[in-house]
């Protein structure tokens, strides 16, 4: 493979899973595997394994990233290329191969033999060996593809140029198996940049022809707010679709916007939302299992910033739930923010996160950065609460958990510094979730259960 490099016979770094035993009441235990102080956990939830990072992909900024998975399989982004895990015993992850690519952040999706990758930095070209930057503000940034039909050996096929980079894509299955469509969010514009001009009031949508996927190539960047209106955007930083209900929840740079995508590559603006009081980044979304709810995560502070500390208050920072009524409107009926308090020192706020496939529950798990990971109820969704947590102890930098995911029985959590963390919840209400089996997740992409 061309300029990346591929480690397919690592060194084994093992697993370390944490000796907390439950209790009835939540409780705080020291990890052996922890260097970062104590592991606090609710007593229904267990970490099960870590796998610390390791070279080519352990440098100061190597930070893990967002999660795909598929089958026994996951693929973890990092700023520094990506890993793919091997996780057919969730107790003992192993790794299969790491690929040294660097492109900030590596947000990562897959579809069949088909890796995407996000890149949102400008480099001299599409390739891994690329050196960052650009000429006069025209570097290379978008989307890499890479071909993991032999996860042992991914190899780079094909990029594809993006106006502003891509700062996260989302995978939207086509009218049949033969094209996927990636709806790539970034944020913009950028002064003297000749790849990111004013106004940027778009979204880019990638047709990738499975079969071909060197022809891949942007259709169409749809308008979703009017140049220089009340509701205009700088971008949008996430993307979520719920294909089979014709919906997206685009979570831009000040409204979150609800979309219908029945034609996937002329989505249609249905509703503006904003919360000038409350919300300052949005991001990331999520439905509900039958779309009558949707909850926009605010990223206040861009995740550097402690917004979990008691100075914050409580609906600032947050996740917000909204009622979806049938008419496709949205009323908001309440806030959601760890109840835990964190220190002045420890990057908190909303982040990313998925529902847990639960009949007749709204449950989901989601990061909070070094709030660690916490799962939620939002059922009644004017009072959600939470129902199990697991966090570390303060790191004197940017860490902590940046995306947590419900999959196929287990709850794994991409820590910025600590590589992947392996969890599981034993509680009746999150029990009937274990029964659900899914081939392939991308967390963005959402499906029915």
């Amino acid at each position: 493979m061309a300029g990346c490099g591929v480690d397919s016979e690592p060194p084994d770094p093992g697993t370390a899973p944490s000796s907390a035993a439950d209790s009835g009441a939540p409780s705080a235990a020291a990890s052996a595997a922890d260097d970062a102080g104590d592991v606090l956990h609710s007593a229904n939830v267990t970490h099960v394994a870590n796998m610390p990072p390791q070279p080519p992909l352990d440098g100061p900024q190597s930070w893990g990233t967002d999660l795909a998975f598929q089958g026994d399989h996951v693929f973890t982004g990092n700023y520094d290329g990506f890993t793919v895990f091997d996780i057919s015993d969730p107790a003992k992850p192993s790794v299969v191969s790491r690929v040294l690519c660097p492109g900030e952040q590596n947000d990562v999706s897959i579809a069949g033999d088909l890796l995407f990758l996000s890149v949102d930095t400008p480099r001299g070209g599409p390739e891994c060996d690329a050196a960052p930057g650009g000429q006069e503000g025209a570097g290379w940034e978008g989307i890499r593809i890479f071909d993991v039909s032999d996860k042992a050996h991914p190899t780079f096929v094909s990029a594809v140029s993006t106006a502003c980079g891509s700062h996260t894509h989302t995978l939207v299955p086509g009218e049949n198996a033969e094209t996927v469509y990636l709806y790539v969010s970034s944020p913009g514009p950028e002064p003297g940049s000749a790849t990111c001009p004013a106004p940027h009031n778009i979204f880019s949508i990638v047709e990738v022809p499975v079969g071909d996927p060197a022809a891949a190539k942007v259709i169409a960047k749809p308008e979703i707010s009017d140049p220089g209106g009340e509701a205009e955007i700088g971008g949008c930083h996430d993307i979520t679709a719920y294909p089979e209900k014709d919906l997206a929840a685009a979570a831009c740079f000040g409204d979150g916007i609800l979309l219908d995508i029945s034609d996937r590559v002329k989505p249609k603006v249905l509703q503006h939302v904003s919360d000038e009081e409350n919300f300052s980044i949005w991001h990331s979304a999520t439905f509900n299992n039958d779309a009558t709810k949707l909850v926009f995560g605010d990223e206040l502070g861009g995740g550097a910033g402690a917004t979990c500390d008691r100075e914050t208050p409580r609906t600032k920072g947050a996740s917000a739930v909204y009622d979806l009524g049938a008419d496709r409107t949205l009323t908001r009926r309440a806030y959601f923010k760890i109840p835990r308090e964190q220190q002045p020192g420890e990057n908190c706020v909303a982040h990313n996160g998925n529902l847990l496939p639960i009949p007749g529950k709204d449950v989901m798990v989601q990061s909070w950065y070094q709030g660690g990971v916490s799962v939620w109820d939002f059922t009644d969704s004017a009072n959600p609460r939470e129902i199990g947590f697991f966090e570390r102890g303060p790191v004197s930098a940017l860490g902590g958990s940046w995306s947590a995911y419900y999959y196929n029985g287990h709850i794994y959590s991409s820590d910025i510094t600590k590589g992947l963390d392996v969890l599981r919840i034993d509680d009746p209400l999150t029990d009937p979730a274990k029964k659900a089996s899914l081939k392939e997740l991308n967390p963005q992409t959402q499906t029915s259960y």
